[in-house]
C-alpha cells in the first residue's frame, strides 16, 4: 500500500512520467500502469478462462458419471481418485490427478443450493423429532424428543419419548399447546409416515387417521415441506440441533421420563429471557406477538392415543403392537377395545376399563398383572408356584409366612385360602393388605375372614373386633413356673 501511495503521488502530483517512475522505484512499467489505474492492489484477476487441454475431451464423460451418482447412496459415489483411475484405465487419460480434483471441486461448488432469507409471521409453528442418548432409571436409552418451534419469536417446546410413534407426535402437540396456552394457526411438518400415510400423484397428502382427528380437533392448517428437504422447515431443524447440544450434553440422567420432561419444560421457559442475534427483544417479548395471533385452546384436550381392537386369548392376553397385555380371566375369549398412549395401554370392554398397563416398547413382550389371574389360580391351586404372571411378583415377606402357616394347617385348602387373601388386592391396596397381614400374624388370627376384617378396619380407620378363640391356629406354648425343688436332685447322690 505504501508503494501504491508513492507511485500515484509521483504521477498525479509531481508529474513524473511512467518511465521515470519505473526507473526510480525499480518496478516494471506494467506495475506502474496498474498502480495508476487502481488506488489499492486489486488482487489476482483472471482475464481468460482456465484451459485444460488434456481434460476438455473427457469432461462430458465425467459429467455423465456424476449425474448417475445423484441416484446412488452418498458413500457409493465417485471420488476424485476413482474418476482419475477410471479415466486412465478405461479411456486412456494422460493428465494428472490435480486437474481432476479441481474439476470435481468446481462442479460441487456450482451444484450447492442457495437459500432465500425468510420472514416468519407471528402465530405459525414448525414441528419435528430428534434423537439423543439419555439415561433413564440407570439405563442408557435412545430418546426421541419432540421439538415444537414458533419461528417468529424463536420460542420452543421440547418433550422426550421412548419412541417417535403417531401418539407421541400428537401427545407432544397437546403438551406444547398447554405450555403456550394457545393453538397456532398452522404447523409445518416433514412427510413423516406417522403423519402422512401417502403422498398422492397430485402432491396432496393422505393423512394418517390419528393425525387427521387431531387436526380436526384443533382446527390447525397443516403444511408440509418437500420430501427429503429438511431446509424447508429450517427453524425447527435448528432447534433440534440446539436442544441436543444444550439439553443433552452431558447425557441427562433422570429416574423417569416424567422427571426428564419436567426439567426440559423448565429449560424451555428459562430460554424466554435470551436475546438472539439480530434482535433487540427477548424471546419472551417477541412471544407475546405470537400468542396474540394464535387461536384459543378448545374446552378439552385431544385424547392422544392410538385406538385398536383385539380379542382376549385363552391365557387372558390381548396383543397390541407385538406385545401381550393381561386382562382379568373373566373376560376370556371376548372382543375388547385398546387405547395405546405413550406411557400406558388401556383395555376396555363394553364401555368399562378392565385393564391398565405401563406401555412396553420392546417386541414380543408379555406384560402381566398378577391380580388378573388369581380367580383362576384359586380354582387351580396347583399352578400357584408355576404361574408365569406370579414369577416376578414381589410381595412383602409376611405374605410368605402367612402362606406357610396356612398350608401347614390345612394343606391344599390352606393354599386356596392364601389365594383368597391375595384376591383382596382386587379391592384393596397392597399397603393396606400388608398391614392387615402383619396384624393377623401378631394376633395369631391366621385366616381369610380375619384378614378381610382387619383390612376393612385398616381402610375405615376403626379398631378391629376379633374373638381370638375362633382362630386357634397358631400353637400357643404353656410354660409353667419353675420350682426350686426341681434342682435339688442335682445336689443329691442320686443324680448320677
Amino acid at each position: 500500500m505504501e508503494l501504491y501511495r508513492k507511485v500515484r503521488q509521483a504521477y498525479f502530483r509531481q508529474g513524473m512520467s511512467k518511465r521515470a517512475i519505473a526507473r526510480h522505484f525499480g518496478i516494471s512499467r506494467d506495475s506502474v500502469d496498474k498502480m495508476i489505474v487502481y488506488s489499492v492492489p486489486p488482487g489476482y484477476r483472471r482475464t481468460a478462462p482456465v484451459k485444460r487441454p488434456k481434460l476438455d475431451g473427457f469432461s462430458d464423460i465425467i459429467d455423465q458419471w456424476l449425474r448417475e451418482d445423484m441416484g446412488r447412496p452418498r458413500k457409493q459415489r465417485h471420488t476424485a481418485k476413482r474418476v482419475f483411475d477410471r479415466l486412465r484405465d478405461e479411456h486412456g487419460f494422460s493428465g494428472g490427478y490435480t486437474i481432476i480434483k479441481d474439476y470435481l471441486r468446481e462442479h460441487e461448488r456450482r451444484g450447492r443450493e442457495m437459500f432465500v432469507p425468510l420472514h416468519h409471521a407471528p402465530g405459525h409453528a414448525q414441528a419435528d423429532f430428534g434423537e439423543a442418548l439419555v439415561v433413564i432409571g440407570g439405563t442408557e436409552r435412545k430418546a426421541h424428543f419432540f421439538a415444537f418451534d414458533l419461528p417468529h419469536s424463536d420460542a420452543c417446546y421440547i418433550r422426550a419419548y421412548p419412541a417417535a410413534t403417531a401418539e407421541a407426535w400428537v401427545d407432544g402437540h397437546v403438551h406444547a399447546f398447554a405450555f403456550f396456552g394457545c393453538v397456532p394457526l398452522s404447523v409445518l411438518y416433514d412427510n413423516d409416515r406417522c403423519l402422512v400415510a401417502r403422498i398422492l400423484p397430485d402432491g396432496t397428502r393422505q393423512r394418517a387417521t390419528l393425525f387427521s382427528g387431531f387436526l380436526s380437533h384443533y382446527l390447525i392448517q397443516d403444511r408440509y415441506g418437500r420430501p427429503g428437504k429438511g431446509n424447508d422447515k429450517g427453524s425447527v431443524e435448528g432447534i433440534v440441533g440446539w436442544a441436543r447440544r444444550n439439553f443433552m450434553v452431558p447425557l441427562p440422567r433422570f429416574a423417569t421420563w416424567g422427571e426428564f420432561n419436567t426439567w426440559l419444560e423448565e429449560q424451555c421457559r428459562k430460554r424466554h429471557a435470551d436475546v438472539l442475534r439480530g434482535h433487540g427483544e427477548t424471546i419472551g417479548q417477541r412471544l407475546q406477538r405470537d400468542l396474540g395471533a394464535m387461536m384459543p385452546l378448545p374446552p378439552a384436550p385431544f385424547d392422544a392415543c392410538d385406538q385398536a381392537t383385539g380379542r382376549v386369548s385363552s391365557q387372558a392376553l390381548v396383543r397390541y403392537r407385538t406385545n401381550d397385555y393381561s386382562v382379568p380371566v373373566a373376560y376370556g375369549h371376548r372382543d375388547v377395545s385398546i387405547r395405546g398412549y405413550v406411557d400406558q395401554v388401556v383395555i376396555g370392554s363394553g364401555g368399562e376399563v378392565i385393564a391398565r398397563h405401563p406401555r412396553s416398547y420392546d417386541r414380543e413382550d408379555m406384560v402381566f398383572n398378577p391380580v388378573h389371574y388369581l380367580p383362576l389360580i384359586e380354582k387351580k391351586t396347583g399352578a400357584l408356584d408355576q404361574a408365569a404372571p406370579l414369577v416376578d411378583w414381589e410381595l412383602p415377606p409376611e405374605f410368605q409366612t402367612l402362606r406357610r402357616l396356612m398350608e401347614a394347617r390345612l394343606l391344599k385348602a390352606g393354599r386356596r385360602e392364601y389365594v383368597q387373601v391375595l384376591r383382596l388386592l382386587e379391592t384393596f391396596d397392597l399397603a393396606d393388605l400388608h398391614v392387615a397381614v402383619k396384624t393377623a400374624l401378631r394376633m395369631g388370627a391366621v385366616g381369610f375372614d380375619a384378614i378381610k376384617h382387619l383390612v376393612l378396619c385398616q381402610v375405615e380407620r376403626r379398631p378391629p373386633k376379633l374373638d381370638l378363640d375362633v382362630y386357634p391356629y397358631l400353637p400357643r406354648a404353656k410354660v409353667g413356673a419353675t420350682s426350686a425343688a426341681s434342682y435339688m436332685c442335682l445336689m443329691s447322690g442320686g443324680a448320677a
